[in-house]
């Protein structure tokens, strides 16, 4: 990335300056404790790093490890890329569609006591309602597949649990054919009936988790729940396979807020940009005060070993098998998956090539030695540095 298009703030330099006041006034939990850690310590000397050099001019480079965290704003791009190279080998040459569930904000209470729980119900009722309408044969008589993407905030980083799931147009049916969706693949399902069943679901599972633990639920609160409208967003078909996989790379490593998008910090805030959608995304700044921007900011950090990204139906894991016969029925060609680098998927996706000198532009950057946060540098043993300059 050039010097240019670095982030002006980081969401560590928040951390850092607002963290210790942070913990004193809302008691985070370990694991939010732990993220906003690695968040500080990402690409600095705490985690090593190795020093490379060129072998033409004798430029020197120092990079420092990664924290590799998932809600790590620096941490997600190689990560990105690599899932999106995979699903290439997976897409079907059919239309594809944009669905969006999203849980009324009334259940957001229970999200911040429960959200494991409360998150794969929403990811379970996403998958029910989709399965269960492609199995209908009023909708379309076949089994169809999905992959669902957690997002948990809205853009002025306050809770709003929703998830994003692309869905092939059509499904297979039982004798191993495809069948395409309404119109050619130019509709999937009335909107209306995806939101009643999608409610009917989420609201059966809801109630027998707190039924089981014993957890109260008030008769207004399910009256209201119910009589609302639960809101499912259906976009057009995407043109093309490609299309699809520029939609998943701006989704599914998506954060809660990007480095790019905090345009400054101070002694007591923190001001970052927003999209207002009741304006029709009108662009607007927003300014908090730090500790309240961290404490939005954790409200998004998963519970540990928690799955964010899922596939279901044809789109399993299981049935990858299947999906590729089913490929190959369509004449899709199948090519054998190579299993890239991060430096080869940086150079392929971004144009950058890390191994080449950024000062000459001609020689080979060659990694010299390494070191660790807690250890004396190790000399790399292509070669035998005993000072560097």
């Amino acid at each position: 990335m050039n010097a240019s298009h670095k982030p002006v703030c980081e969401l560590a330099d928040a951390v850092r300056l607002f963290g210790d006041r942070f913990e004193q006034h809302h008691q985070p939990l370990k694991q939010h404790k732990r993220v906003l850690n690695a968040i500080i310590k990402c690409r600095t000397a705490a985690l090593g790093g190795h020093v490379d050099q060129c072998d033409q001019c004798g430029h020197q480079r120092i990079s420092y490890n990664s924290c590799r965290n998932r809600h790590c704003p620096k941490c997600q791009g190689t990560n990105r890329e690599r899932w999106i190279l995979n699903r290439q080998h997976d897409l079907l040459p059919v239309p594809y569609f944009h669905l969006v569930f999203t849980l009324p904000e009334l259940l957001n209470s229970y999200c911040l006591k429960s959200p494991q729980v409360l998150y794969n119900i929403l990811f379970l009722a996403g998958k029910y309602t989709i399965m269960k309408l492609g199995q209908d044969k009023k909708h379309l008589g076949a089994t169809m597949g999905l992959i669902s993407v957690l997002h948990t905030w809205g853009q002025n980083l306050s809770l709003h649990p929703h998830i994003h799931c692309i869905v092939p147009g059509g499904g297979v049916t039982k004798s191993g054919q495809w069948r395409m969706s309404r119109d050619k693949g130019k509709y999937l399902f009335p909107v209306k009936v995806i939101s009643v069943v999608f409610r009917g679901k989420f609201m059966e599972m809801f109630k027998t988790f707190c039924r089981d633990q014993d957890i109260h639920l008030p008769a207004e609160l399910i009256n209201k729940l119910y009589s609302q409208p639960w809101v499912v967003y259906a976009k057009q078909p995407f043109l093309g396979p490609q299309q699809v996989i520029e939609y998943l790379g701006r989704y599914t490593h998506r954060i809660a807020i990007s480095n790019h998008r905090i345009k400054s910090i101070t002694d007591s805030d923190v001001a970052f940009s927003y999209k207002d959608y009741r304006q029709g995304g009108r662009q607007k700044i927003m300014t908090l005060q730090g500790i309240e921007f961290l404490r939005r900011f954790c409200l998004h950090i998963l519970p540990p070993r928690f799955v964010k990204i899922r596939h279901y139906g044809i789109l399993a894991s299981r049935t990858k098998p299947q999906l590729k016969m089913q490929q190959m029925k369509m004449g899709v060609s199948i090519v054998k998956k190579e299993k890239l680098t991060w430096k080869q998927i940086t150079k392929q996706t971004m144009g950058f090539d890390v191994d080449i000198c950024p000062c000459c532009k001609r020689g080979m950057m060659i990694t010299e030695l390494f070191f660790d946060a807690h250890a004396p540098p190790v000399i790399a043993k292509h070669k035998n540095i005993a000072v560097l300059k």
